[in-house]
């Protein structure tokens, strides 16, 4: 039980942590390209990729998985949105945006592994 509350309570985290960081770029950037979602991706791919691999047991022992639960599942499955990705994938190719749709797409994929990449070697250096 102490488990789902940790997953509960880091997507609830997440959550807001997406809703206010898209809604801050959005307010300020004005685009047709979807700006904060895709830096939630981008940002979301490295934190998981720095939370897996710092939040490990040998650095942590029987607490890791509770911390990997919290930050991996919880709060970056709250706060990474690939599902409104999507949906504004189709919004913007329904709407003959080709550029922008291709742009969007290749960036988030090129830049989230990259940005999964760099926290993985992060966390190990660290």
């Amino acid at each position: 039980m102490r488990i789902w509350i940790l997953i509960f309570v880091g997507g609830g985290i997440g959550s807001l942590c997406r809703y206010l960081v898209s809604r801050w770029i959005n307010n300020t950037v004005v685009s047709t390209f979807p700006y904060g979602t895709f830096l939630v991706n981008v940002t979301g791919c490295f934190l998981i990729g720095f939370f897996v691999f710092y939040f490990t047991d040998a650095r942590f022992g029987v607490t890791s998985l509770q911390w990997r639960l919290f930050l991996v599942t919880g709060i970056c499955g709250g706060f990474t949105t690939f599902s409104a990705f999507s949906y504004e994938n189709v919004q913007l190719f329904e709407s003959n945006q080709v550029f922008t749709f291709l742009a969007y797409t290749f960036g988030s994929v090129v830049l989230g592994l990259l940005a999964t990449f760099g926290g993985v070697l992060i966390a190990r250096a660290i």
